[in-house]
């Protein structure tokens, strides 16, 4: 399910998905060490959520689950960047990507072995 998040929703998310099914008390308590929401910012958001798809609300005590998956919303959001900033082109992506960070000797193993296996599969099919 691709649902559109802003990043307050995001954060309600990145909760659910670390630490699955939680009452939206737990989500409120977390969020505020971590962020300094309060109660009423928490659920508002919360609502949000639940009105767009993401989140189910289940009873007893409010409940929270999660509907979508981060990597479904990863993919959704990278769709999106794609064809807004780089013409649906995922070479000018990751071109960009690597013209302005400095990636560590692991980090560009990890993308050769990536790429590697992308052609690996190509290969084979």
């Amino acid at each position: 399910m691709a649902v559109k998040l802003f990043d307050s929703e995001l954060k309600v998310m990145d909760v659910l998905w670390k630490e699955r099914d939680l009452p939206a008390k737990t989500i409120s308590d977390i969020l505020k060490a971590a962020i300094g929401w309060n109660m009423n910012t928490t659920y508002t958001v919360i609502k949000k959520c639940v009105a767009k798809g993401a989140i189910e609300r289940r009873e007893p005590n409010f409940l929270c689950h999660a509907l979508t998956t981060k990597d479904e919303v990863q993919a959704a959001e990278t769709e999106e960047l794609l064809h807004k900033l780089f013409d649906s082109s995922p070479d000018l992506l990751f071109a960009s990507l690597l013209g302005h960070q400095r990636l560590s000797k692991a980090q560009l193993d990890n993308l050769r072995r990536m790429v590697s296996e992308l052609q690996e599969q190509e290969e084979s099919e």
